[in-house]
């Protein structure tokens, strides 16, 4: 099987395409926040408070400033909080305003829709988590920003991760499909990117230790980030740093630091 080209991404800002831009740019996160209770009742007051931080009216409120930032117009949103805990939004968007297109909340034929739609979503799902005897609380956000045309999900990437309580975010960016100049080439990317890092912004990188895996011939871009500093203050739910022990606090850093370890780098890690 022939060896696939290295991509030589475009500089032209100003290519001329053959009717619709349909690449489709996705970007995906998992954003994790973690948290250490001390009892069972701490724990379970973390899971009704983050869960009402991060309840389906808050996440659509996100998602929707997400949707301006890029120059986005939604067209539909989809929310729910379940029981006992965690919460969906799912928002369709088109490039700009559509004329023609029903305006949210107002009823009108479904196939308007449809036939305008330029195939773009924004979606977020959270799973907040106790660990059964370790203390440990975890809250992820997985969150889906899929668009076509010129609009573009990395617009909103640092937004996103400002967010959210984010002690650890796992990040890919793909592009797929193609489309064609007015000579009728194929184009595979439209911009210059070699990695996600590139769209963070200055302030995020001095407070995140980051690691990426790139496959350039394919589009796919991934990046893992976790905080360098860990301030014991910060995880602690229902009680302060200063009401413990040297010992007590030393071991709690301890579990936290290992559960963060484990995520980031996606492995059981023995003590």
């Amino acid at each position: 099987m022939p060896k696939k080209p290295t991509p030589k991404p475009t500089t032209n800002s100003r290519l001329k395409l053959l009717g619709f831009n349909n690449l489709t740019k996705s970007l995906s996160f998992n954003i994790y926040d973690i948290c250490y209770a001390r009892s069972r009742q701490e724990q379970e007051e973390y899971i009704e408070y983050i869960d009402e931080q991060y309840n389906a009216e808050r996440l659509t409120s996100i998602l929707t400033e997400v949707a301006d930032i890029i120059g986005a117009h939604v067209l539909n949103v989809a929310h729910q909080d379940y029981d006992p805990q965690g919460a969906s939004v799912t928002m369709l968007i088109s490039e700009g305003h559509l004329d023609g297109l029903p305006t949210p909340g107002k009823k009108k034929e479904k196939e308007s829709v449809v036939a305008h739609l330029d195939k773009s979503h924004i979606t977020v799902h959270t799973y907040p988590e106790i660990h059964p005897d370790a203390g440990i609380s975890t809250f992820r956000a997985d969150i889906d920003v899929s668009t076509c045309g010129k609009i573009s999900p990395l617009k909103a990437l640092n937004f996103l991760i400002k967010s959210f309580e984010s002690d650890i975010v796992v990040m890919d960016y793909r592009v797929r499909g193609f489309t064609r100049n007015v000579r009728g080439m194929k184009h595979f990317i439209d911009h210059n990117i070699d990695s996600i890092q590139n769209f963070i912004s200055a302030d995020i990188k001095r407070r995140y230790q980051m690691v990426d895996v790139n496959v350039y011939q394919e589009y796919i871009y991934h990046t893992k980030m976790c905080l360098k500093e860990l301030d014991l203050e910060t995880y602690l739910f229902g009680e302060g740093a200063a009401d413990l022990t040297a010992r007590e606090a030393k071991k709690i850093r301890s579990r936290v630091d290992h559960e963060i370890q484990e995520i980031f780098y996606g492995r059981n890690i023995q003590r």
